[in-house]
């Protein structure tokens, strides 16, 4: 009878031992297994992080560089005007530049292209609407805004009686005068045929990163 009952004890502990065992297996290989998630979440974590400084670097000098290309573009373009005829300086109007804005509160002084495409807005401000400086038009310009010191990224500091200079190619020196600024939804087009046909009318563009709107700054020419 005793050693019936000492079989017994033997086989329920090693019953136990093997659950034990079992149960000290499933937990070890859980622990392995979160351990090989974790390697897994702390490499992919570690190439997001790399990714994302790669792109920024990309970034930052990608901005620098049209940023040079722009100041250049200043330069080249002042040297231009100063030895070229009135016929060539029309026709640098036509086929590239419209002129120069200045900013001078915000410290902005930018080249201006004479038609708009997304490469020519990476380098600088572009004319997307009107005709010339001297007719009663609406003379529409947009910027990007980059969120910092570059291209249009300041304008909505400027304040109603601000000034903004426009030169033209040859020379000649406009002042606008702020009169509103506000804000629109993307697809709104009114700030362009927004203007008294009877006055000269200055529009600049840019995005507001925060809400994708549009800032809008209106200014008429002050022809006293």
């Amino acid at each position: 009878m005793n050693q019936i009952l000492i079989t017994n004890l033997n086989n329920d502990n090693k019953q136990n031992n093997n659950k034990y065992d079992r149960k000290n297996n499933k937990i070890m290989n859980n622990r392995k297994e979160n351990k090989n998630f974790f390697k897994l979440q702390f490499t992919f974590s570690i190439i997001i992080i790399i990714t994302a400084i790669s792109f920024s670097i990309y970034y930052i000098n990608s901005l620098k560089s049209n940023e040079e290309i722009s100041k250049n573009l200043i330069g080249n373009y002042n040297i231009y005007k100063l030895y070229a005829n009135t016929q060539e300086q029309e026709e640098a109007s036509q086929n590239n530049l419209f002129g120069i804005i200045e900013i001078p509160k915000i410290n902005l002084y930018y080249p201006v292209f004479s038609t708009l495409t997304e490469e020519n807005l990476k380098v600088s401000p572009c004319k997307f609407y009107g005709t010339n400086l001297k007719d009663n038009t609406n003379i529409c310009i947009a910027g990007h805004n980059y969120n910092n010191e570059m291209f249009f990224s300041k304008i909505n500091e400027l304040q109603p009686n601000d000034e903004i200079y426009i030169y033209d190619n040859t020379g000649v020196k406009y002042t606008y005068n702020i009169q509103k600024k506000y804000e629109v939804k993307e697809d709104d087009l009114s700030p362009i045929y927004d203007h008294n046909k009877n006055e000269k009318t200055l529009t600049l563009i840019t995005c507001n990163n925060l809400n994708n709107n549009r800032f809008i700054i209106k200014a008429i020419q002050n022809t006293s």
